[in-house]
């Protein structure tokens, strides 16, 4: 990890209002390099069994295949997209035994230790990147609603209220190939934040709000409070939340050595 900062990070998950928990989330530290981190969020759908397993199907792939990568050596786009793909094919297999037809989300960020920065994501969970308290970008919905916006037909605002902003036009465990949208972040800077998240959580919250909170509040603190407003704007009928916050915090500067004072000059 680049010079400049410390990281601390939190995650969280509740089920909401819902009747049984299909999110799963995962904060992993590379087991042989030190500064190396995955952070993951999975939205599962599909009835009881049906949503867990297909979210519990991205987590495993998640893992093995971070254990697998080697950040001096592999690259971390294939890297991802493989997990996707991977996940993928797997929920298509449990879907025979399922109850319902299985589907997930899949919203992952990884960082490397030289400070750069990838994500990818399927669906509508997504990942923020703020520094300080402004955003400075988000993943777009694999969704109905968001094509929308994208065609100036509705705003974002309306897209949170709109009666189909559940459908997804992509994520994994359908016929077709899931989306697997890349971004890269060159280098992070001390007074960043990711957080990978569920819709339970941002449909929410705006931008800004996020931003607020994120920038004034350490990741723990941040990953309770945005929880517990969550279920209070649900008003009883919120979903599965979770989410994954990474911050880095600039480093405390060293306090000066004191310098010694120079002799006295001596009085003639």
């Amino acid at each position: 990890m680049a010079k400049g900062y410390r990281l601390t990070a939190a995650t969280g998950i509740h089920r909401g209002d819902r009747e049984y928990q299909q999110d799963q989330i995962a904060l992993l530290s590379h087991p042989r390099v030190t500064g190396c981190v995955l952070g993951v969020v999975a939205d599962g759908m599909g009835g009881r069994s049906g949503g867990r397993k297909a979210s519990d199907q991205v987590m495993m792939t998640a893992k093995q295949l971070f254990e697998r990568y080697a950040p001096e050596t592999d690259d971390a786009p294939s890297m991802l997209k493989q997990l996707v793909q991977e996940a993928h094919i797997v929920i298509k297999l449990t879907a025979i035994s399922a109850e319902q037809e299985p589907h997930s989300t899949v919203a992952a960020f990884l960082l490397n230790p030289g400070g750069d920065c990838h994500w990818v994501h399927a669906g509508d969970s997504r990942i923020y990147h703020f520094h300080a308290n402004k955003l400075v970008k988000r993943t777009l919905d694999h969704s109905y609603v968001q094509t929308l916006v994208e065609r100036g037909e509705i705003t974002e605002e309306e897209a949170n209220i709109h009666p189909q902003s559940n459908i997804l036009m992509g994520c994994l465990g359908t016929e077709d190939d899931p989306p697997a949208d890349t971004h890269f972040i060159p280098q992070m800077r001390p007074g960043d934040v990711l957080m990978a998240c569920s819709d339970g959580v941002w449909h929410y919250f705006s931008p800004n709000e996020l931003g607020s909170v994120l920038s004034s509040l350490s990741p723990r603190e941040a990953s309770e409070f945005l929880i517990d407003k969550a279920r209070s704007r649900g008003r009883g009928g919120g979903d599965n939340l979770s989410l994954v916050i990474v911050k880095l915090e600039p480093l405390a500067p060293e306090r000066p050595a004191i310098a010694p004072l120079p002799p006295l000059a001596e009085g003639r």
